[in-house]
């Protein structure tokens, strides 16, 4: 599915989108504005599992984002934090390696740990019984869920996540991704927050579309100077996250040229959200900032948002795409048809 504007109605609403920027999403292949399922519909279901992956891609997006980590035995697999210990019980079932990286277990070891149940400790109001159980997925799982979405199959968006603890991943999704015949006809994008993996992308995928995550300080962004986080006077990590800024226009500016000399097609800015939130950080997104990655010929894809007010006031900004866990709800918000009902879609795959 290509969507360019989906409706008049949200033409009117996005008062900034410009021929320049549908013209840029042409150029990149990509739908405008762009959906992207963060981990699948992870706030209807377990992060990265197959139960939020069929809900994204029933509802309708463009793309199931995932992280990709490759396990001991070379297998990939999309998994989001450092560690497993967050949304699995592999301090039960490994206590002596709970806090090692993906890269110390075999996909055997990874697949006997329960990947679901956490989710309905954390979200009571959203728990099924039918979570529990569920397994961390294989990149050729994934694969297989897309490219099973009847009508609609989406595209992927794919997060090369610490990189550099796993040397090479670029050339084992290029050589995945071709095996399994997704770089001739199907819609990828590749995403990283490393400028060196982001240069071996482009050698391993030169014709791929590509996205520069963005993020200040860390070892990323030049950063304004900045008290360090205060629980005494700071109200939580959002607002802290709120006054960070990159050091200068030319520190920003140096990201997005770095984008540019490596074709990268978009970049993913973080952003303030008005709620606040454990999503809500730094905002990379200002219409300046979003102006001048138009103007080097880049598309702006943000980070990670779910309410209404926020895709109001991004769309304004010039934000030309998402990355929602909440996808019916931005598919609303554009005037896109969200295909099924969300129960009925966890019901039908049998969970």
């Amino acid at each position: 599915m290509k969507r360019i504007i989906l409706l008049t109605a949200f033409l009117l609403n996005s008062a900034c989108t410009t021929h320049t920027e549908q013209n840029l999403a042409v150029t990149a292949n990509t739908p405008h504005p762009t959906v992207i399922a963060h981990r699948g519909a992870s706030y209807d279901a377990p992060e990265s599992t197959r139960a939020a992956y069929i809900m994204a891609r029933d509802l309708g997006v463009d793309y199931l984002e995932l992280d990709l980590q490759r396990t001991k035995d070379g297998v990939l697999i999309a998994l989001h934090d450092d560690s497993l210990n967050r949304t699995t019980d592999v301090a039960k079932k490994f206590p002596d390696r709970k806090d090692k990286p993906v890269s110390e277990f075999t996909l055997t070891e990874i697949k006997t740990l329960d990947a679901g149940s956490w989710f309905n400790t954390a979200y009571p109001d959203r728990a099924r019984a039918s979570f529990a159980g569920l397994q961390i997925l294989t990149l050729d799982e994934v694969i297989d869920i897309a490219d099973s979405g009847g009508q609609h199959k989406p595209g992927l968006y794919i997060e090369t996540k610490v990189p550099k603890l796993f040397p090479g991943i670029e050339k084992d999704l290029r050589n995945k991704l071709e095996a399994r015949g997704w770089l001739n006809g199907h819609r990828v994008v590749l995403e990283t927050f490393e400028k060196s993996s982001l240069e071996l992308l482009d050698q391993e995928m030169p014709n791929v579309p590509k996205t520069l995550l963005l993020w200040v300080g860390d070892g990323y962004m030049d950063a304004a100077p900045s008290k360090p986080f205060d629980a005494s006077t700071d109200k939580d990590w959002a607002s802290w996250y709120a006054r960070q800024q990159p050091k200068d226009r030319a520190a920003f500016e140096s990201w997005i040229d770095f984008a540019v000399l490596h074709h990268a097609t978009a970049i993913g800015p973080s952003v303030a959200l008005a709620n606040g939130g454990e999503q809500s950080y730094m905002d990379l997104a200002m219409p300046w900032m979003n102006q001048m990655a138009h103007d080097k010929g880049l598309l702006v894809h943000a980070y990670t948002i779910d309410e209404a007010v926020d895709f109001e006031r991004l769309t304004k900004a010039g934000v030309d795409g998402f990355f929602t866990n909440r996808s019916d709800a931005l598919l609303r918000y554009i005037g896109g048809p969200v295909a099924q009902d969300k129960q009925a879609i966890l019901s039908a795959a049998g969970f």
